[in-house]
């Protein structure tokens, strides 16, 4: 694959390392110009979603690339309702036969009747609808719980994994490699997109300097360590070229990884709201404080008149 690597998953089948989601920015909106951006600039695993409401659009794009099936791997996730009927709805929208993955997008989707809607999963791998099934956004003890039932282990874990939050997921990246379970990783880009300035940006900058290459690719090519897939996103196709790129730099070191893993550990800078909390509450402590200490100097100042 053009990312320079694949994954083997638990199945036996294969999947790129690094996937151009359409989600995000792409929500509810025509993808088509952005998938076919994206399959010409060397993106092979196209990763999707029913709630996304852009399905159709996807399929478009892929047919636009003019690239043959066998070399893609799409990605699209369940969103609720009859199971068998929401994969056929899905595969119609994208125009094609078989998903090479299919998601439970949220745990809450199915938490009511879990070990039942995973067996309608593995029916649709049975029938060849998914080459693969897996699930996303599931916690520790969820993807205990789905394990501990099901005939056909999940081959894929799509979570929320950046720095920030590495800590709080590593019990859960420890469960899924024991039993073979990929993690996928969106948002990965969280410290450069959402929280910048925090703690993780030094030793990111310092390994980013060490390669030659962008604060971005750094925290990539971390993900890519920790043994996660990459899905990411970008309407700019300088953008796309440079995580792709990320497959040809050299390893971050043992020492500038466990640096990100303990910056990553302090936590993400506050939020401009709750510096304003903060604030705001430092501001009502000194007010009340100077009310108390005039209310006691008029109170001396009475018992002295008197």
């Amino acid at each position: 694959m053009p990312f320079g690597t694949t994954v083997k998953l638990n199945d036996g089948n294969e999947m790129p390392a690094i996937a151009f989601g359409t989600g995000s920015a792409l929500y509810r909106k025509d993808a088509t110009e952005y998938v076919e951006q994206a399959l010409e600039t060397g993106f092979s695993h196209i990763d999707t979603a029913a709630i996304y409401g852009n399905e159709d659009s996807v399929g478009k794009g892929i047919r636009g690339s003019g690239l043959d099936r066998s070399d893609l791997y799409i990605t699209t996730k369940y969103d609720g309702g009859d199971i068998q009927e929401a994969i056929r709805t899905s595969l119609s929208k994208l125009d094609i036969k078989s998903v090479d993955l299919y998601l439970i997008h949220f745990p809450r989707l199915v938490e009511n009747n879990l070990e039942a809607s995973w067996k309608e999963f593995e029916k649709i791998k049975e029938d060849g609808l998914a080459k693969s099934i897996g699930v996303s956004n599931f916690n520790l003890e969820q993807l205990q719980k789905l394990v501990k039932t099901a005939k056909v282990v999940p081959a894929v874990n799509q979570i929320n994994f950046h720095p920030y939050n590495y800590a709080e997921h590593k019990s859960l990246l420890d469960y899924s490699a024991k039993h073979g379970i990929v993690t996928e990783a969106y948002s990965s880009l969280t410290p450069v997109t959402k929280t910048p300035g925090g703690p993780v940006d030094a030793p990111v900058a310092a390994a980013a300097r060490r390669l030659g290459a962008t604060p971005v690719q750094a925290i990539l090519k971390w993900v890519q360590q920790k043994g996660v897939v990459i899905v990411t996103t970008s309407s700019r196709k300088e953008h796309l070229t440079e995580y792709l790129a990320v497959a040809g730099l050299p390893d971050l070191t043992d020492e500038e990884i466990a640096a990100i893993d303990a910056a990553g550990a302090k936590g993400p800078p506050s939020s401009k709201r709750q510096r304003l909390g903060r604030a705001l509450a430092a501001f009502m402590v000194l007010y009340l404080g100077v009310r108390a200490l005039v209310g006691s100097v008029k109170l001396w100042e009475t018992v002295l008149t008197k």
